[in-house]
């Protein structure tokens, strides 16, 4: 009868070492189900490839003549380059930095004197200021209005009068030579 105590000894100690293999895989089986289940509802938070190819878009600037504004379309967002004339320049120099709601020296705003890029979007309510044909009003500080709530920015994008809180954002950008720019 010893024998065969010991036999049942061995079989009891075999059942749990396969019971635990057993728990082991279903749970992996499993957390492997559950992960493949939740893919795809991460994989949609993350933005489409048209979204990501927009992240950066490179402009020829050698056809804007001074004086001339163009407006190009960046991460669904219009973005103004001005190509300014030496009066521009000056006359946003000449701005003393405690007058402004949201000071900001035309040289921090700018890479190149003559060109000054932002994104086109009044920061009071998303509005698009006018200001970027010639026949545009371009406000009382001779840059951009945004009729809407009458927003008056001047030569360098900086808020000077009205209800919006800071001046037209300045996108990142870089130029890649002198005809050429990157935005993004």
């Amino acid at each position: 009868m010893n024998d065969q105590a010991d036999d049942n000894k061995e079989i009891v100690d075999e059942s749990p070492n396969r019971r635990d293999f057993l728990q082991i895989a279903t749970y992996t089986v499993g957390g492997v189900g559950a992960g493949m289940a939740v893919w795809p509802l991460v994989d949609s938070i993350n933005p489409p490839a048209d979204v990501l190819s927009l992240a950066s878009s490179e402009i020829d600037i050698s056809s804007i003549k001074v004086g001339q504004s163009v407006t190009v379309m960046w991460r669904g967002r219009p973005v103004f380059v001005r190509h300014r004339t030496d009066t521009e320049i000056k006359e946003a120099r000449a701005v003393p930095l405690d007058s402004l709601p949201d000071p900001a020296s035309d040289e921090e705003r700018t890479q190149k004197a003559e060109w000054l890029i932002m994104v086109g979007v009044c920061t009071h309510l998303g509005c698009i200021p006018n200001g970027q044909r010639e026949t545009d009003p371009k406000g009382d500080f001779n840059g951009w209005f945004c009729p809407c709530h009458g927003s008056h920015y001047d030569s360098a994008g900086r808020i000077r009068k009205g209800p919006a809180p800071t001046n037209l954002e300045v996108p990142p950008y870089q130029f890649l030579d002198d005809t050429t720019v990157k935005i993004g």
